[in-house]
């Protein structure tokens, strides 16, 4: 394929002449440094190009050569545990190459080429496989079964397989197809463009929810495995705190994390915690079902637009396999600052705020990438992808484009607020202002598995939580005086629920994670004591009374109940049903 030459640099953008070959969105490599690029307009023989690179020193004349292929992603055994860069280049391998700053045109493959990994067939010579099924696994870490599959146009008998130890780019199996006559050599390693969503055979109704632990999100909020979440806060209110919660806490098997041009301090936490942290079901190092995409604020804005279509391509690539997959990207408002930049430099239309005008159609091709689908292959296996996006918008702002446009899009909105954050009250997540659409996908989940009056109770903790804030407009108009008894019972079960419900704290070994079962108790108690106490004040009971009762001084403190102590909750209810005795022999 023909040259092309640069005729023009603006800063990620680079403008050749010569391209009429090329295809859009085909990865090049620029300048004599050889960086890599990817063409985003053509206009006759004239591409613009977005450099992944740092572009300084590169100027007019120097040479573009196509590759003729799209960005892509290698897929295989390795990435578990990997750190990548926004166009999946191991950062660990160029630490290596190029010391402690990355040294431009480095080029490393994604995946280790000479390790050997130990293939175990599931299949044998003569057996009829379709795309998609499943002809081995490899174990890539103690925690995770690396499952090999047909790619999805190859079908016919295998005529090769043999355990044994490979590379990845090794033939395991061969295919041969007997209507065209064609043999396909398997090998462990796929190619997958990042920006086409891989195929599934069916998509499928959301119905288990995502379990993380965290009472205000599995309670309140729920979102469902294979949902789309959106995390919009201000600075320092916690997202990311919560998003590392989420991963080490949720009931999927495979994370991967995006740091999509967050500050270089924050994303190295990231990387020095993660390989320390340990998965709480197996006690395994958490990075063994970890995949780590680490594009920080100060390196090139390009290669931050295409971090997100890397890590959810590589996160389809595992729920292909059948497995539940959580993807975090943080944050979508730098993704989107990035695409502001490039849409800059190839002078089109701003939209809203500078933004693109195609900035709702892009969030909406990401966040629709999540879902429960049925996989391809005979077997029927079923995978989930779960997409939770945190929004940074300017100042908390709700009304920025990009939290406007990602409300538009996903079905589980948690708002995160700066005033509960420097009140010390985590996670930071309005009750008032956060919403769930997963609602009635999870009825059936809920009634089954935990108890048929769990939304019922949650409904009625909303409505409190509603009516305390009304209420606290009184207050603070008129004073506490102005309320009657029933109402200051509202404020009192309303400031239990907040302290001793939805507060949880995230370094104390008992309460960082909840149960979903323990946690439907400690709502029912909460509730039961109202209802009980509603009852009293309708028969006369004084609102002091109801302050000194000591049964609330333990539910101040339940949160701290290990999960094996269920008895405590038990001996709570027995006291609160005494309290109904007392008033029945009173009346």
């Amino acid at each position: 394929m023909e040259k092309g030459k640069i005729v023009k640099v603006s800063g990620p953008l680079v403008i050749a002449s010569g391209m009429q070959d090329v295809k859009m969105y085909e990865v090049v490599r620029v300048g004599k440094k050889r960086l890599i690029g990817e063409v985003l307009e053509l206009n006759n023989d004239i591409a613009s190009i977005q450099v992944y690179e740092e572009t300084s020193g590169i100027g007019p004349g120097e040479s573009v050569i196509p590759t003729g292929a799209p960005l892509s992603v290698e897929l295989g055994p390795g990435l578990l545990g990997s750190i990548y860069d926004g166009t999946q280049r191991p950062l660990d391998m160029i630490a290596k190459i190029s010391g402690d700053f990355i040294a431009r045109g480095v080029d490393v493959p994604s995946l280790d080429r000479e390790k050997l990994w130990h293939f175990i067939p599931t299949v044998k010579n003569g057996d009829t496989v379709i795309g998609g099924d499943i002809i081995g696994t490899v174990q890539e870490t103690s925690l995770i079964i690396h499952k090999i599959m047909i790619p999805v146009e190859v079908s016919g008998k295998i005529s090769k397989i043999k355990e044994s130890d490979y590379t990845v780019t090794d033939t395991v199996a061969e295919v041969h197809n007997s209507k065209t006559g064609e043999k396909t050599e398997i090998k462990m390693m796929q190619t997958f463009p990042v920006r086409k969503s891989r195929s599934y055979a069916e998509k499928l109704p959301p119905i288990e929810p995502l379990i993380t632990g965290q009472r205000v999100i599995d309670t309140f909020f729920p979102v469902a495995k294979g949902g789309a979440a959106s995390i919009p806060g201000p600075f320092g209110s916690g997202k990311t705190v919560v998003q590392h919660q989420i991963s080490k806490w949720a009931n999927t098997d495979i994370i991967v994390f995006i740091g999509c041009g967050e500050r270089g301090n924050e994303m190295a936490d990231v990387l020095l915690e993660f390989p320390h942290l340990k998965d709480p079901k197996t006690n395994e190092p958490l990075i063994k079902r970890t995949v780590l995409i680490a594009n920080t604020s100060n390196m090139p804005v390009s290669a931050r637009e295409s971090s997100i279509y890397t890590g959810i391509t590589i996160a389809e690539y595992f729920r292909d396999m059948g497995y539940s997959v959580a993807l975090m990207a943080d944050s979508t408002s730098r993704w989107a600052e990035a695409l502001r930049e490039i849409s800059g430099r190839l002078e089109e239309m701003p939209g809203d705020e500078g933004y693109p005008a195609y900035l709702s159609t892009r969030l909406a091709e990401f966040y629709e990438r999540a879902g429960r689908v049925k996989c391809h292959g005979s077997d029927g296996r079923i995978g989930t992808l779960t997409v939770i996006g945190s929004v940074s918008p300017p100042g908390g702002d709700l009304s920025d484009p990009v939290v406007q446009a990602t409300l538009r899009i996903v079905k589980v909105f948690w708002s995160l607020e700066d005033k509960l954050a420097y009140a010390r009250h985590f996670p930071a997540i309005s009750w008032l202002r956060s919403y769930t659409l997963y609602i009635d996908s999870l009825t059936g989940y809920f009634a089954q598995n935990v108890s048929e009056d769990f939304f019922k109770l949650r409904k009625q903790a909303l409505k409190l939580l509603q009516e305390e804030a009304s209420l606290e407009e009184i207050v603070r108009l008129v004073g506490i005086e102005a309320l009657s008894p029933a109402e200051r019972l509202v404020l009192i079960t309303a400031k239990s629920l907040r302290e001793d419900f939805l507060h949880q704290l995230a370094f104390d070994p008992d309460d960082t994670y909840t149960s979903i079962k323990k946690q439907y108790r400690m709502m029912h108690i909460i509730m039961l004591l109202h209802n009980v106490c509603d009852e009293m004040i309708a028969n006369g009971a004084a609102i002091d009374r109801i302050l000194s009762l000591a049964v609330r001084e333990k539910i101040a403190r339940m949160k701290f109940i290990k999960e094996t102590e269920q008895k405590k909750f038990d001996e709570m209810e027995q006291e609160i049903d005494t309290l109904k005795k007392i008033k029945v022999t009173t009346e």
